[in-house]
């Protein structure tokens, strides 16, 4: 297994793979959705509830001369492309939401899939979701009163509706006055996956491209008057049976899945691993559980991050692992001197893998057809 790191925004550039490069890893997962184009993060960076994204109207569609010349550019500095992350709301709303366009838009998807294969992009990170990440405050509760994002159901309104036009905390289009608020049933969310699965992992076995799912976070029922996708570890198995191949499998995020309320994540990984499932992972760590959790320090939560590594060991996954909403440290850069503690921590992890000792857990997750295909109404 790979130590990799994300690249997003204004990392995504000659520094961000100068300093990728010098911490010592060869693989990066990249983000080209630009998050804050036209933002206003200031509520939520004061405290309040968010994240809050910018828009991404009329953004053109990534084109294979734009994805190859991010991996012409990382290669010059001994990258690789491990994985593109997020679609761009616009690219699919009418997917998610069942609209008119829907069939431009996955002519548009299946289009770029086969443009990633073409520049060498090996997989596409997805979260099929209507609200995405959404609830999150900043606390100074990570260890040493760092900074980090924390969700507490019980200090805003989980079912306040999201603003017409809005998907995934991003604007995809102006809104409409008086239109309705969005609200999809768990029943109806499922069956719009399997619309696009179906349609898209074809096109992605021919590409060379593997589809790869995020879990929910946060793994509530419902989230601004929305269900929610996979927030339990069975639903994880559910959405694999969709489309049975190597080209749907997992963007395997081991801190979303513990935040859940049931279910054991070692088993859960080696469950998976042992499918071969696994296209990446995010490697983080959390305190407590949905409604009440808080991101850790990588080597500071309720989960043993070494164990994670020996799971993976044991059952031969030989990908990448990203660290993900690693806590702020208190310095002039924080972010780069948390993903730099973190990629250290898990470079010593996956350099003595082998002299960790054997698993604590043996055990591998059962999923029963009856759990995983049940849905609530």
């Amino acid at each position: 297994m790979r130590v990799g790191l994300t690249l997003f925004g204004d990392h995504l550039s000659e520094d961000g793979a100068r300093y990728a490069s010098q911490l010592g890893v060869s693989d990066v997962v990249v983000h080209l959705t630009q998050y804050s184009r036209n933002a206003d993060n200031t509520a939520y960076r004061n405290g309040g509830v968010g994240p809050i994204n910018g828009d991404c109207i009329d953004t053109p569609l990534w084109t294979y001369d734009q994805m190859s010349g991010v991996v012409g550019m990382l290669a010059k500095h001994g990258l690789k492309v491990a994985a593109l992350e997020n679609l761009s709301p616009n690219f699919w709303s009418d997917i998610l939401l069942d609209g008119p366009g829907k069939h431009a838009q996955m002519d548009g998807l299946k289009q770029l899939v086969r443009d990633a294969g073409r520049a060498g992009i090996p997989v596409i990170g997805y979260n099929f979701s209507i609200a995405g990440v959404w609830g999150w405050q900043r606390k100074r509760m990570a260890r040493g009163g760092a900074t980090t994002a924390v969700f507490f159901g019980n200090e805003f309104d989980m079912d306040a509706a999201i603003p017409d036009g809005t998907l995934w905390n991003m604007r995809y289009r102006d809104p409409v006055a008086g239109a309705a608020p969005i609200s999809v049933s768990e029943r109806d969310l499922w069956s719009r996956l399997e619309w696009f699965l179906k349609e898209l992992v074809p096109v992605a076995e021919k590409a060379n491209v593997r589809l790869a799912a995020h879990p929910d976070d946060p793994p509530v029922q419902r989230l601004r008057g929305n269900a929610r996708l996979v927030n339990s570890h069975a639903k994880y198995q559910r959405l694999l049976d969709i489309a049975p191949s190597p080209a749907n499998g997992l963007e395997f995020c081991v801190g979303s899945l513990q935040e859940m309320v049931e279910g054991d994540v070692y088993k859960t990984t080696r469950h998976f691993a042992r499918q071969g499932a696994i296209a990446y992972v995010h490697f983080r760590n959390v305190r407590g559980k949905v409604p009440h959790y808080v991101e850790a320090f990588v080597d500071d939560g309720d989960l043993d991050m070494a164990e994670i590594v020996r799971v993976l060991r044991d059952e031969g996954f030989d990908g990448v692992m990203v660290p993900d909403h690693v806590p702020d440290l208190d310095c002039p850069a924080p972010w780069h001197a948390g993903n730099a503690y973190t990629v250290g921590f898990m470079k010593a992890l996956t350099a003595n893998a082998r002299a960790l000792g054997p698993a604590r857990s043996q055990g591998v997750a059962q999923f029963p057809k009856e759990e995983r295909a049940a849905i609530s109404q």
